[in-house]
């Protein structure tokens, strides 16, 4: 970096000093760690300076505020079942994390490319979908709520750019019906906190450096009276522009929405995946993955209005292939990633 970088870069830290402490608990430092609990019960160790440690705890120590952990309905190939997320949750309670849920609404994967309805909702109307949200949300909450696992933060679906629950719910041809759903959604959380306060709704989908295709969907929404709170996104670099074009759409949707925006989804290889053939917009090192996420965080930091207010890494401590993404080596070592918030946070 040079010169009129360090100093750009000590700018933006001292603007960052100067709000923190008002904003200290409403900004996230958050990760998806729904694999987190899978792993480490089949034996996976996950060591901070060479020590081995509880992988909540490692995130705690440096900073992180938010867990973020996803549901299926019935998965038979992966752990994110109720009984499993509830515990996941309950022990990041414990120590002081706030918690957003992520409802798929599928017995898997749920994204831009697959919308898949739940096994035990095949063969229903519109109607009785519309219903089987509202009360397998409202149940589903009420089970964290019994547990003291009540989240702060709901998504009622994952990326939905392309609608939900396939084929009723399918954007474009499907609005009002997938407009139902989402309603159903809203109201199972509504109604399965019982006398607690309303978590906060987040509306999650996967372009965030794509301003046209943002304000297509949030227009929608707002033509069909959805009532939420806050906007997340996913930023992948590779698939979801660059640095500028997420700076341009966190200002656009601060100010033609007028809702706190999170970025709900990001991540960078620390070795080379994405960019094997092309140049990304850091190296895929393990220093370039803290500069990446360094620099995705000033961004969201900048947003007009103090409407940025959080950012969540997915999936940070995972084995197998992705963990090129994750802030662990291949031995289980944290890599510099880790620490881009501890000068933020430490006292």
């Amino acid at each position: 970096m040079n010169a009129t970088g360090h100093l750009a870069a000590i700018v933006c830290i001292f603007q960052f000093a100067l709000a923190w402490p008002a904003r200290a608990a409403d900004y996230a430092i958050g990760a998806d760690l729904s694999f987190l609990k899978q792993a480490e019960d089949r034996g996976t160790v996950f060591k901070d300076g060479g020590q081995v440690r509880p992988g909540l705890q490692i995130f705690k120590d440096h900073g992180y505020n938010w867990i973020r952990l996803r549901l299926f309905h019935t998965p038979t190939q992966l752990p994110n079942n109720l009984d499993y997320t509830i515990a996941l949750a309950k022990e990041a309670k414990k120590l002081g994390f706030k918690f957003l849920l992520n409802y798929h609404y599928s017995d898997t994967w749920a994204d831009p490319g697959k919308q898949f309805i739940p096994k035990a909702w095949l063969g229903k109307s519109h109607d009785e979908l519309v219903q089987a949200v509202f009360e397998y949300t409202r149940d589903t909450i009420a089970a964290f709520r019994d547990a003291g696992a009540l989240p702060e933060m709901v998504q009622p679906g994952n990326e939905i750019t392309p609608g939900m629950l396939w084929p009723d719910g399918r954007l474009p041809q499907n609005w009002p019906n997938f407009a139902d759903l989402l309603k159903a959604g809203i109201r199972g959380v509504e109604s399965g906190c019982g006398t607690n306060a309303r978590p906060r709704i987040m509306i999650h989908i996967d372009k965030g450096g794509n301003q046209r295709a943002t304000k297509y969907f949030f227009d929608n929404l707002r033509s069909h009276k959805i009532d939420y709170d806050v906007i997340g996104q996913s930023f992948y670099p590779w698939w979801h522009g660059s640095l500028l074009d997420l700076r341009e759409n966190l200002v656009f949707m601060a100010n033609e929405y007028q809702k706190d925006i999170m970025l709900v989804e990001v991540a960078y290889c620390w070795r080379p995946t994405q960019y094997k053939t092309r140049n990304g917009p850091f190296p895929e090192s393990p220093e370039g993955q803290k500069e990446f996420l360094d620099e995705v965080n000033r961004i969201v930091l900048s947003t007009p209005n103090n409407r940025g207010i959080g950012i969540f890494w997915w999936e940070p401590a995972v084995t197998g292939g992705l963990r090129s993404r994750g802030f662990f080596d291949d031995d289980g070592n944290a890599l510099p990633v880790i620490n881009v918030f501890d000068r933020f946070t430490r006292k």
